[in-house]
């Protein structure tokens, strides 16, 4: 699956647009551009939406190619019931991995 900046790399690219021109239109250096596109950084909300708009893709596209978890979603889910908390840390402790965890719950979503 292509990153975030990967296909906004391609967006760009199939708009036949150079990097400088982009970051000129979006109001932001070519460097932080290239670092979004290199997978280096991420576009706040707004950067993001001014992409979309001047790309001609959907905030939500592009963000189906975040794969950043949703950080702030867990702070706020562990801070409402501690017992997520404590779940969500021994989860990060006991290194399991992602497909180990989506296993378990697809087991546990057949189970009821």
């Amino acid at each position: 699956m292509k990153t975030l900046g990967e296909h906004i790399r391609e967006l760009r690219e199939h708009k036949d647009m150079s990097l400088r021109e982009l970051a000129k239109k979006l109001g932001v250096s070519p460097a932080f551009l290239s670092d979004i596109e290199l997978g280096r950084r991420f576009p706040s909300d707004e950067v993001l939406a001014r992409i979309g708009k001047l790309l001609g893709e959907s905030v939500e596209d592009l963000n189906a190619y975040d794969t950043r978890p949703p950080v702030e979603a867990l702070k706020r889910l562990a801070a409402a019931n501690p017992l997520m908390g404590v779940a969500l840390r021994r989860v990060v402790g006991q290194k399991v991995s992602a497909s180990d965890l989506i296993d378990f719950l697809n087991r546990e979503v057949k189970k009821k």
